[in-house]
């Protein structure tokens, strides 16, 4: 269980995203979490001062083609970061275990291997409310956190 609020964070410690480009792939599967994911993310990099224009959003059928879409940015568009964002609810198979390890380890070796950042935002919930409670919700949104990351890495 998430013990903060996700978009809880020190604005001063984030440095100024005006002069940057930043990639976000999203997954259309469960859109009502991965609409508010991006919202929230889109908003977080604006506050920041990254210009709309310079904020391009691509969409995956699933959280699978994450991947894919997030390997892409890091090698055709000058990306200073690149943002994954997605929604994996556990069903009644195995099929999230396998979704979401691939994800994972598919994330992990894009940034073993790229050197453009890729920021990790695949929500991996029990139910539909978990989701809700980190997609704006309750505890947050994941996207704000995700933007932050962003563009920290971008500086890094």
């Amino acid at each position: 269980m998430a013990t903060r609020n996700l978009s809880d964070y020190d604005s001063k410690k984030v440095p100024d995203a005006s002069n940057m480009i930043f990639g976000i792939v999203v997954a259309e599967w469960n859109p009502e979490i991965t609409g508010a994911l991006l919202d929230g993310c889109v908003s977080t990099l604006e506050k920041h001062g990254a210009l709309p224009e310079n904020i391009h959003v691509k969409t995956v059928p699933g959280s699978f083609e994450l991947i894919y879409g997030a390997h892409q940015m890091t090698l055709n568009d000058g990306y200073d970061a690149v943002i994954i964002l997605g929604s994996v609810i556990r069903g009644e198979t195995p099929h999230f275990d396998y979704i979401c390890q691939g994800v994972t380890a598919g994330i992990a070796r894009l940034n073993t291997t790229s050197s453009v950042p890729v920021v990790f935002g695949l929500l991996t919930t029990n139910d539909m409310q978990q989701a809700r409670d980190r997609a704006g919700g309750r505890l947050g949104n994941k996207g704000d956190e995700c933007a932050v990351v962003a563009i920290k890495m971008a500086k890094f």
